[in-house]
């Protein structure tokens, strides 16, 4: 097959098969101490010099034998190769550990996606490393030969400016989200007391009252999860959230289990409810939660969860998402089991306002929450998208 399935409009010549090596040529100066050395980041991203680096000051002795390398060449380590070549970002020298490769009439972007396909890095790359564990290397000049598709370079910067394109969304809708998610932790902090305090530092206008300390079950209520053997598992009926199915704060699709609904003798969730993993093999598990923001029928959480239910469900969920919760943990878990129990729970307190306060608290994290999600999943649908056209527009 010498054409992908899928291309733009067009572009209808049969795509050529080159050796690596007539596509890229090696080269290796030295002594360019003028630039400094980059940062090499492994595995999956390009390189790029550290901001950081600017003002150390290297001993230029022992930099003599870096080579040089330019923006938007590759370059490919003996022996750290697992995620295929690296792209460079800007110019610099690295060490004489890295072959280092500048294309003629190639387009980075374009080679940048295939060079860390599967299709390049499993049938193409591998074949030309030998050695064991530790010891493995690259056969350089086995890979020189390796065939890789070569279309026009006309069409070669098309695709580049489409990966860009979708590389640049990307970037925005991760930013955004990483945004919010600063907002957040910063609004937590100023919208709830800290440090012994009675009034946050932060308040919506018409809330002076100082708010109170309160043992947890006096402002929520709780819920058990359900008990079930492997033998109730089945590949439909009741679906049982654990903690495989908290993530980010939200409820998710992932490694889900049902059991036979005749079986279930604890009550569904409902909208509003909050989900507490209450015990694991991992400690930074415990006290993971969401809360539940849409009608989930036949819907029941397992054992080794907790539901808590409250008037202001949102102002709850937010309230689990401070550090005083964190704290709560910590004080009444112990350093032996990782669990909380209805006892440990019973002896949290937290300082809460009054039912309107809440109110507007829990709505405005529930938005922020609500836009974290929204770019998230912007992300994911960009990044399977970006992965479907590139399986697709490869050879």
């Amino acid at each position: 097959m010498n054409n992908p399935k899928i291309r733009f409009k067009r572009y209808t010549d049969d795509w050529e098969q080159r050796k690596f090596g007539e596509i890229f040529i090696e080269y290796s100066e030295k002594n360019h101490l003028e630039l400094p050395p980059l940062t090499i980041i492994q595995g999956g991203g390009t390189v790029k010099r550290n901001e950081s680096d600017r003002n150390i000051l290297y001993d230029k002795s022992s930099l003599s034998n870096y080579k040089l390398v330019k923006k938007d060449d590759f370059i490919l380590h003996l022996r750290s190769f697992e995620g295929g070549l690296e792209k460079t970002t800007c110019d610099g020298i690295v060490s004489p550990a890295y072959h280092t490769f500048h294309g003629i009439n190639a387009d980075s972007r374009f080679y940048y996606s295939y060079f860390r396909s599967f299709d390049f890095i499993k049938k193409k790359l591998v074949p030309h490393i030998y050695g064991i564990r530790d010891g493995k290397s690259i056969d350089v000049n086995g890979m020189r030969s390796i065939k890789i598709p070569y279309p026009t370079y006309i069409e070669q910067k098309k695709m580049g400016d489409y990966i860009d394109y979708f590389d640049n969304l990307l970037t925005f809708y991760k930013r955004k989200c990483e945004e919010i998610k600063t907002l957040k932790k910063y609004m937590l902090q100023k919208m709830f007391p800290q440090n012994g305090m009675n009034i946050p530092k932060i308040r919506f206008d018409g809330f002076t009252d100082a708010w109170e300390q309160r043992k947890l079950p006096e402002f929520v209520e709780f819920f058990n999860g359900l008990t079930y053997t492997p033998d109730d598992v089945r590949e439909s009926g009741t679906l049982v959230l654990r903690s495989s199915n908290v993530k980010n704060g939200e409820i998710v699709d992932a490694d889900n289990v049902y059991v036979e609904s005749e079986k279930v003798t604890s009550e569904n969730v409902k909208v509003g409810d909050i989900v507490v993993v209450v015990r694991n093999g991992s400690r930074a598990l415990i006290g993971k939660h969401a809360e539940i923001k849409e009608n989930m029928p036949n819907t029941v959480i397992g054992a080794f969860m907790s539901g808590i239910r409250s008037k202001h469900s949102s102002f709850v969920n937010a309230l689990l998402d401070t550090s005083q919760f964190e704290k709560e943990i910590e004080k009444n878990m112990g350093a032996t089991i990782n669990q909380i129990t209805g006892y440990m729970f019973s002896k949290m307190e937290f300082m809460i306002p009054s039912s309107a306060e809440q109110e507007r608290i829990g709505n405005y994290f529930k938005s922020l929450d609500h836009l974290i999600t929204l770019h998230q999943r912007k992300c994911d649908e960009l990044q399977s998208i970006r992965k479907f056209m590139l399986q697709n527009m490869f050879v």
